[in-house]
């Protein structure tokens, strides 16, 4: 194929299409005419560049281009389940903050990808279970925050467990996964999340979930309120 016909090719099939990832070794023809045509794109604002060999076709705003959201992000740069937002991005996805990040930042089961682009990776390495129960976005995101909750959450206690029920009952939270998936988790983290299934009213899946042992943990949980 010319270089003008893999251009049209690219501008094609990628203007056609919306809310998906793209790759070089997705186009026909030279790597180099491929990898022109989509750094055009970029420079026009037709699609974001993610990292090197990783394009986005998200939806068009004035301030250019959508980013990815993070699990889809987070699946394609590092594959597999159990990764989600950290941090602010953590709060934020679950209405528990209004706050945007600087950066977007997501948690992965792993080690930290290399060449990470515009996203900040956060490693999770030890939390294995993350990955076994194939946990979703939403609630990585509830562990993260669970790390820090005191810092990452602005909204009242009692709205924050309010908001959290919604997302359980309409199914975006599976607490039986959530409680499983704690076993890896900080004995800080698993200490809050046997208090939160208390507030939320299920206070039998506290059994599922080891109980932090360090006094300290419990000392300061206990003067956080």
């Amino acid at each position: 194929m010319s270089t003008t016909s893999v251009a049209t090719e690219v501008r094609t099939r990628v203007l056609g299409s919306r809310d998906r990832f793209w790759r070089p070794e997705d186009f026909d023809g030279s790597p180099d005419a491929v990898a022109q045509a989509l750094s055009r794109m970029v420079r026009s604002g037709d699609v974001r560049r993610v990292r090197r060999g990783l394009y986005w076709r998200g939806t068009p705003t004035r301030l250019g281009m959508a980013p990815p959201p993070p699990g889809r992000l987070a699946d394609a740069v590092v594959g597999g389940t159990g990764s989600g937002p950290a941090g602010r991005s953590a709060a934020l996805a679950l209405g528990l903050s209004t706050q945007v990040a600087r950066r977007e930042a997501v948690a992965v089961p792993g080690r930290s990808p290399r060449n990470p682009g515009s996203v900040h990776y956060v490693s999770r390495a030890a939390s294995t279970k993350r990955r076994d129960e194939r946990l979703r976005p939403a609630e990585v995101a509830l562990f993260e925050v669970l790390r820090d909750w005191d810092g990452l959450v602005e909204v009242p206690a009692a709205d924050a467990v309010e908001r959290i029920e919604r997302l359980t009952s309409d199914g975006t939270v599976r607490l039986d996964r959530v409680a499983r998936a704690a076993e890896t988790e900080p004995p800080r983290v698993r200490e809050r999340l046997r208090r939160l299934l208390v507030a939320l009213g299920r206070p039998e899946m506290t059994d599922i979930v080891r109980p932090a042992r360090s006094e300290s943990v419990l000392r300061d949980l206990a003067l956080a309120g």
